[in-house]
């Protein structure tokens, strides 16, 4: 018996939604730090780090980093690096990481601008190391990106300029995971129509902001590549996904309970690696 028009188009719907779900293949092609693990640093490199004044501007995603840089402190007595947050930035009279919320989310130039005040206010004077990251909700498909990131780069030039004794590392924005396939939801792709807050547009103008931070600073500037981090699985395979013919990347959906924010596994992975980062920068 013949298959149906119907029936035919749901086996090929189908077979469609498994083949763009989140890929395995591929691994982390960036360059890694030297140390493969925390416990591959030896003590007095973390005490090189704790001697450190840095300085943290983030929002929500942030706040996990740092819930993740408290719990493997709390299991490793050898690293000695206060988190001290902060209401107000100032000047940085002791070492320690001092961190704060900054700017406001869905407005990605606020946070630029209030990055620049916390420099004005003391960091800037005081800080060895000093850092702040948009959240995935700063940056979408709505976003003119080549507009956002001369802003960007921009005041960041202005701010080495201002304060030579700061080491500025660039932050590329967080991913979110992709929403599971499913016959319905590409229906909605044929049918032309958005997929919503987890649409791949939207990780797809993250992906290309963060390469525009790579293009220009990869080998030139200190770069934390939060976005390679989260869609990195523990044994180096990339979660990725292609739109006409193009490769993009997405979080790792096992480092996530809501498709944006960081669960305890994805806190750990991502603090894991921004302390080997820091300590790997080794000023």
């Amino acid at each position: 018996m013949p298959i149906r028009p119907i029936l035919r188009i749901s086996i090929v719907l189908i077979t469609m939604a498994i083949s763009l779900s989140c890929n395995n293949g591929g691994t982390m092609s960036q360059e890694k730090n030297k140390f493969q693990g925390i416990d591959d640093i030896p003590t007095p490199a973390w005490e090189r780090l704790s001697q450190k004044k840095i300085y943290f501007g983030h929002q929500s995603v942030g706040n996990n980093i740092i819930e993740g840089l408290k719990k493997i402190e709390e299991k490793n007595p050898q690293i000695r690096l206060d988190i001290i947050r902060i209401q107000k930035p100032s000047r940085l009279e002791n070492p320690g990481l001092y961190h704060s919320e900054i700017g406001k989310n869905d407005y990605p130039k606020t946070k630029i601008e209030a990055f620049v005040q916390a420099m004005q206010q003391g960091i800037g004077q005081t800080a060895n190391i000093a850092f702040f990251k948009f959240c995935f909700v700063d940056i979408t498909e709505k976003t003119n990106i080549e507009e956002l990131f001369g802003y960007y780069a921009k005041t960041m030039e202005k701010l080495r300029e201002e304060y030579p004794n700061v080491t500025f590392v660039h932050f590329t924005v967080p991913l979110l995971r992709r929403n599971k396939p499913s016959l319905k939801s590409y229906i909605k792709k044929i049918l032309g129509r958005a997929d919503g807050f987890f649409a791949d547009s939207h990780n797809i103008a993250r992906n290309k902001f963060n390469e525009l931070i790579r293009e220009k600073y990869a080998g030139k500037e200190p770069i934390f590549d939060l976005a390679m981090v989260e869609s990195t699985y523990q044994d180096g395979r990339r979660c990725s996904f292609s739109v006409n013919g193009n490769t993009y990347y997405s979080l790792v959906p096992g480092y996530t309970n809501d498709g944006g924010h960081l669960n305890e596994l994805g806190q750990r992975v991502v603090a894991e690696q921004l302390l080997m980062f820091l300590v790997s920068m080794g000023k």
